[in-house]
């Protein structure tokens, strides 16, 4: 599921921004292993955030545990609304869009196919966790040998790598490694979504932070690997330059067939990330509605199936939205960001756990208390990056979140005596 959810399109087909900010190999390669590392500084903290507690909803629960149930609604909030929903949208817009490489679609056509991926996969998941996941494991399978044969063709191609000027400084400015730095973390997003079916997960303290580390590491080194690839046939000026980087290479190394592999690719890579992405969101929902913070109807477990079928169904309806009104930009674009905030407060509640009496992870994060600092200084120039350069878009992003806090103290004033108010008492 780790490697499955992160290793979506990005990898193969978005401009290479990385490329772009550190135009040499060697430093191209730097950024990609520095962003890998902090991706797994992540995932440690969130490692022992999953052995304390490993319950469904995760960095939902954490927040909860950590602060308060408002800051984990509004985790929630966000997911629903714009975070998760929105890249549920976005990644079958792209998968429509690379269908239609075999199939003419216009813009109604890539709509049509996107809302029926969606529906179908979130199908799949109505009728069992196991479904979900025998599948993902599937698609994962073919993403990954598709990226060992990457990896094999560009070191055995016959054509010499086309290098270009040498004259790139392999160490590049702060300003430049930090550009291309958050470009590469935002190609590892989705790491922490296996947190969310703590409950579904056999030995949940011990499978999901094995998880995380082995999914991140893997996934690291198959990134660094693809990108070392690439650079092996195509120029850094070519890369960077390209917005279709693995179709370009499978040009350059298979001929004018290449584009087709490419495209087959991405619709299978896209296919297998939405999976893991349909499956996990729901379990967030089910939490919150199990703490009274959403209607206890979204709580509902299928009597025969055993997943959250209303929270599903809810998720697939919203998400279809968003694709049949091209709203899913906007939000996404707006709110993502947002997701950064979340992460360094995560990151920050350890601090704040670590002081309890009664907190007693499984695994404790390596390196404590310098990686998890860190990382919650990544997270904070992330932020910063993204308010700098975009102040108004960031602020209405910001505004989309917090609008979620009034929705809160209605619910809890509605339910004064639930769960969740005993738990912010404490």
């Amino acid at each position: 599921m780790v490697v499955g959810t992160i290793i979506g399109a990005s990898i193969f087909v978005q401009p290479s921004l990385v490329s772009g900010a550190v135009p040499s190999p060697a430093g191209m390669l730097l950024v990609w292993g520095a962003a890998g590392l902090l991706t797994l500084i992540g995932a440690l903290v969130t490692a022992e955030l999953a052995s304390a507690f490993p319950n469904t909803g995760g960095v939902y629960v954490f927040l909860r545990e950590s602060y308060s149930p408002a800051l984990g609604f509004l985790w929630c909030w966000a997911m629903f609304w714009s975070m998760h929903t929105g890249i549920i949208a976005a990644i079958a817009t792209v998968c429509a869009r690379y269908v239609g490489f075999f199939v003419p679609l216009d813009d109604t056509g890539v709509r049509v196919v996107a809302i029926a991926v969606i529906l179908a996969l979130s199908a799949i998941n109505y009728v069992g966790v196991r479904h979900g996941s025998a599948l993902q494991t599937a698609f994962t399978v073919v993403k990954v040998g598709a990226v060992v044969l990457i990896v094999i063709a560009g070191f055995t191609a016959p054509t010499p790598a086309s290098v270009g000027p040498t004259s790139a400084s392999v160490v590049p400015s702060m300003g430049a490694f930090i550009t291309a730095t958050v470009a590469g973390l935002f190609a590892f997003g989705g790491w922490h979504m296996v947190t969310y079916t703590g409950d579904e997960t056999v030995d949940a303290r011990r499978t999901i932070p094995r998880a995380l580390m082995i999914g991140t590491l893997a996934v690291t080194a198959a990134y660094i690997a693809v990108n070392a690839a690439y650079l092996a046939v195509l120029s850094p000026s070519a890369v960077a330059a390209s917005n279709r980087v693995a179709a370009d290479f499978a040009d350059t190394v298979l001929g004018s067939g290449g584009a087709g592999a490419m495209a087959a690719l991405v619709v299978f890579s896209t296919v297998g990330a939405l999976i893991g992405i349909i499956l996990t969101g729901p379990r967030v929902y089910l939490a919150a509605a199990q703490d009274g913070l959403l209607p206890r109807s979204i709580a509902a477990v299928h009597p025969r199936f055993a997943t959250p079928h209303h929270a599903i169904v809810l998720q697939a309806v919203w998400a279809c939205v968003l694709v049949a009104t091209g709203t899913y930009r906007a939000l996404f674009t707006r709110v993502v960001y947002t997701e950064w905030i979340f992460f360094g407060l995560m990151a920050a509640g350890i601090f704040i756990l670590r002081r309890r009496p009664d907190y007693a992870p499984q695994y404790r994060a390596w390196g404590y208390p310098i990686l998890p600092a860190v990382f919650i200084l990544s997270t904070a120039v992330i932020v910063v990056n993204q308010i700098i350069t975009d102040p108004v878009e960031s602020a209405i992003g910001l505004g989309l979140v917090l609008a979620g806090l009034p929705v809160y103290y209605l619910r809890v004033r509605a339910r004064p005596t639930t769960s969740v108010e005993l738990n912010a008492n404490r």
